[in-house]
């Protein structure tokens, strides 16, 4: 059952908002409802929501379709759906008996050249107001080069050819979950925004990077948010990656526990917390919203790693953090961590152990768990230039951090380092890579099919996984962003210091 917080209009204009993946996945997306929410609210759009595993669609045309690009893996998904539509891969093979195609999302933001030959157009960096634009546009229904030529003059739009500049948007309005639903992988929950972007600036981080200027919501207009959806349902979740940084944070968070001390049943949710601003009031407002775990990033266990990816963190702080999250109820903590991290040495690996064995000795009868990703290189960061450490490497490495975890006590989860190795490739690629993702998909989206089709097609992808000079041109130098590439250079400059 859904549950509309908004009033959706209609009209002949029919537009299919497509998400690359299942529906519970796609309700549970903030950004793709959202945009969803902007354009049927539009008086003569028909917007028809779309998933993998939607039944077919029922319209007499298409006039153009819109995805959501999260994930690096989610091109498979995208192509699930346009093969079910009868249309083709290839923007050059559409004329204009075929709908426009385009994106937006995360991913295309940090580097839409791996997918500028299947989509007519992409939106770069935030979408709210410029996406009412591109309707604007596509609602006159020119062909398909005329419709190009003037999108090209809208800031945030990347056409293939053309250079762009990221949209960055002031936070007007709250985004909040406008459809709630029993399907979602969070049921019936209400997301809302806080904040956007990080000032921590994270070496690794694209969150951090593609979102700055750090940004946050007005405190009166979250209150009003959140009392709206308290209206349809008692499940809140605070959303933002840096939302302890609002400064009316604990604020919101008194006001929420206001409501529960005051008797609503109120089931509240927060996406993460920053390890040096968790504080006993924080904790405690979590533990009577019913949370029972938290999750923390650290993300190396050694204080000179997290200096060099300018994750400043000293230990007696992390420390602190869980000795604050168990003595005021909660039940244990997630660490997310990560290895292969650039100029990781064995010494960083044994900290791990050691910060383990240290963190469950002074927290007896608290679950403590470690969550391992490796280290991606990621565009728009200071470290996209870097070296991918060897799969072999880092799964020897995973093995031994099992090991030694258990022997501890605690538990570890981890990545696949064979799928971050072809996010890597993913991540730097340039339009060269379209035939062999097309390959990848055609023979069934799993690891087997990327090694595939790279021996179908004889790829050579050691670029992508060595890394790149300063002095190269990056495939995603298209886009004008800020912070620019010579500030991002100086920054891995500033932090490879650091190291010595």
């Amino acid at each position: 059952m859904e549950k509309f917080l908004y009033k959706k209009k209609s009209g002949n204009y029919n537009l299919v908002m497509a998400y690359p993946a299942v529906e519970s996945f796609a309700m549970a997306s903030l950004g793709y409802l959202w945009l969803y929410k902007i354009a049927s609210s539009i008086d003569g759009i028909n917007a028809v929501r779309l998933y993998t595993d939607s039944n077919k669609i029922f319209l007499n045309s298409i006039d153009s379709m819109a995805f959501s690009m999260s994930f690096d893996f989610d091109f498979l998904g995208v192509f699930k759906i346009l093969e079910s539509l009868n249309i083709p891969f290839y923007s050059k093979e559409r004329n204009d008996d075929f709908p426009l195609i385009f994106a937006g999302g995360p991913v295309l933001t940090t580097n839409p050249r791996p997918y500028e030959k299947f989509f007519d157009f992409m939106i770069i960096g935030d979408g709210e107001q410029n996406f009412v634009q591109v309707l604007d546009i596509l609602r006159q229904k020119k062909n398909k080069i005329e419709t190009l030529e003037l999108l090209k003059n809208i800031e945030g739009v990347y056409v293939q050819g053309n250079k762009v500049k990221k949209a960055t948007v002031n936070l007007k309005d709250v985004i909040y979950t406008p459809i709630l639903s029993d399907k979602s992988y969070f049921k019936d929950t209400f997301i809302i925004e806080l904040a956007r972007g990080c000032m921590n600036r994270c070496a690794f981080c694209t969150a951090s990077y593609t979102n700055l200027p750090f940004r946050y919501n007005e405190f009166n207009k979250i209150i009003d948010a959140i009392n709206l959806g308290l209206n349809y349902t008692n499940k809140v979740a605070l959303l933002g990656a840096q939302i302890a940084s609002h400064p009316k944070f604990e604020d919101i968070m008194f006001y929420l526990r206001n409501k529960i001390e005051n008797g609503l049943n109120l089931e509240l949710g927060i996406s993460s917390l920053r390890t040096d601003a968790i504080t006993p009031d924080i904790i405690k407002t979590l533990v009577l919203g019913g949370q029972k775990h938290s999750t923390i990033a650290i993300e190396a266990a050694s204080e000179n790693l997290r200096k060099f990816i300018n994750k400043n963190l000293k230990e007696e702080q992390i420390l602190n953090a869980i000795r604050i999250s168990r003595e005021n109820g909660l039940k244990g903590v997630k660490i997310y961590s990560m290895i292969g991290i650039p100029n990781e040495q064995n010494e960083d690996i044994q900290e791990f152990i050691r910060l383990g064995e240290k963190i469950k000795n002074e927290n007896k009868g608290f679950n403590i768990e470690f969550s391992f990703s490796t280290f991606v290189p990621k565009p728009q960061t200071p470290l996209q230039w870097a070296q991918r450490e060897d799969t072999k490497s880092l799964e020897s490495k995973q093995k031994f951090l099992q090991k030694e975890l258990a022997k501890k006590g605690i538990q570890s989860k981890f990545s696949s380092p064979k799928w971050d190795y072809w996010q890597t490739i993913l991540s730097r690629a340039d339009d060269n890579i379209a035939a062999f993702l097309v390959g990848v998909y055609q023979n069934g989206g799993n690891i087997a099919a990327f090694k595939k089709a790279q021996k179908v097609l004889n790829v050579d992808f050691s670029k992508e996984i060595n890394g790149f000079s300063f002095e190269e041109i990056l495939p995603w130098d298209i886009i004008e962003n800020y912070p620019d590439k010579q500030l991002l250079i100086n920054e891995e400059r500033r932090l490879l210091k650091k190291l010595l």
